[in-house]
């Protein structure tokens, strides 16, 4: 393995979260190098603000630092355990936001989010990272209209799936197979990937 590929957040091992747990800064240190890309593109692109993704960061490696010990590995990777982490951060703010602040984010979402984001992000990430978020790109490309629309306003809004379902005029019973079928097929296309480049 690469030395890129050695710090992508998708080679996190449960071993070095049970060394932070005991305190050790270096495997901190590690985690946050292996993660933090990821976690700021996504932070950016909910948030929309370059300044409250930093925060979002920062708080959320603070609560990695305080409640590592809970983590489980039974329940997760660590970069997903990671990712819950900032999405749930992130979410809070966008809630939180008047909604004069929240009409802006919006707005900034429909002329071209995606393209400050990217640009944002590429400036600082590892090709390894660079990878792995064009691969999710690629998949997210391949799922039907309503699987793409329901997971983006489900993970990145923060709707619930009621308010998903009124919003998009679908029954809540379609839209949550909307978002558990896309899910699969992200997750699949994720493990594959990660599979073959540990055989390469």
């Amino acid at each position: 393995m690469d030395a890129t590929s050695k710090y992508a957040a998708s080679t996190i091992e449960s071993t070095l979260i049970a060394r932070i747990a005991k305190g050790d800064h270096r495997a901190f240190s590690q985690l946050y190098d292996q993660s933090s890309t990821l976690l700021f593109s996504m932070a950016l692109r909910i948030l929309g603000s370059r300044e409250e993704a930093e925060a979002v960061l920062e708080e959320t490696y603070l609560d990695v630092w305080r409640k590592v010990v809970r983590y489980d590995v039974s329940r997760g990777t660590p970069i997903a355990w990671l990712i819950a982490l900032t999405r749930t951060r992130a979410i809070d703010r966008v809630r939180n936001r008047n909604p004069r602040s929240r009409s802006q984010t919006t707005a900034g979402k429909d002329k071209g989010h995606d393209t400050l984001v990217d640009q944002a992000a590429g400036q600082f990430e590892a090709a390894a990272d660079q990878e792995l978020r064009n691969l999710i790109h690629e998949v997210f490309a391949t799922l039907s209209h309503d699987q793409q629309q329901a997971i983006e306003l489900s993970y990145y809004d923060g709707l619930p799936p009621m308010e998903i379902a009124l919003r998009l005029h679908q029954p809540i019973d379609t839209v949550m197979t909307h978002i558990r079928l896309g899910m699969m097929t992200l997750r699949e296309s994720l493990d594959t990937s990660w599979e073959q480049e540990k055989s390469a």
